[in-house]
């Protein structure tokens, strides 16, 4: 899994890049979910490209990151963030230092979500919060990534004018485990979490939500990108 991230780590940014309104609106739900927050860890922080932007557009400061890929991790420390490489599985997530521990876009790259949760609750001081970011199962994107993972490209009769014009890179696609949000929660509340709060968006059909920029609304059974946050009391 971390080979394809080291091989393409250039990539993930141009995806990015290429699909500046669907950047646009993630990086607004992350916004959403971070308020209040003054010491942020950022698990799986890739090219901290993120990072960057909470911090320009929003004053959101977030100084550490973990991410098990080398080639990523270089591009993070260059945009400023201090970088352990490590797997979420193996990570030290301190005693108590974080009010907030991130995971956005990571939860479908870990294999064992469970024992990290459970990880990170143990490590949090009260009044803390974790916030699960990611593609659900159930969702349109969540649906069309795994139509394109199991044929194994985008250049499929069944997907033929069903994605958008720059797609997600199927090297990304095609290593990655979604999960519903039901899954999610359920392992929130094993682990301890309480008081679980939902954000979503992009809310249009994967082939037109790069048409405009949204922004988030409380729920999760219309969007594409959904954040699980969940508080040790």
């Amino acid at each position: 899994m971390g080979k394809a991230f080291d091989e393409y780590a250039e990539e993930y940014d141009s995806w990015f890049l290429s699909n500046p309104n669907v950047l646009e609106s993630e990086a607004k739900l992350v916004a959403s979910t971070l308020k209040g927050c003054n010491n942020i860890l950022s698990v799986g922080c890739g090219s901290g490209l993120f990072e960057k932007i909470l911090a320009q557009d929003y004053g959101i400061i977030i100084k550490n990151g973990i991410e098990p890929s080398d080639g990523m991790a270089k591009i993070a420390r260059k945009r400023g963030l201090t970088v352990t490489e490590n797997t979420a599985e193996e990570a030290d997530y301190g005693d108590g230092e974080f009010d907030a521990i991130l995971f956005n876009g990571s939860p479908s790259y870990i294999s064992d979500l469970k024992s990290v949760v459970r990880k990170v609750y143990d490590s949090l001081a009260p009044g803390g919060r974790i916030i699960l970011i990611d593609v659900p199962k159930e969702s349109s994107y969540g649906l069309l990534y795994n139509l394109a993972k199991a044929v194994g490209t985008w250049h499929h009769p069944l997907l033929e004018g069903t994605f958008p014009p720059s797609p997600y890179p199927i090297e990304f696609v095609n290593v990655a485990n979604w999960r519903t949000t039901k899954e999610k929660v359920e392992t929130l509340e094993q682990a301890g979490f309480k008081n679980l709060e939902f954000m979503q968006t992009l809310t249009c059909h994967p082939l037109y939500s790069e048409a405009s920029g949204e922004e988030p609304t409380e729920g999760y059974d219309k969007g594409d990108y959904v954040a699980v946050t969940g508080y040790k009391l």
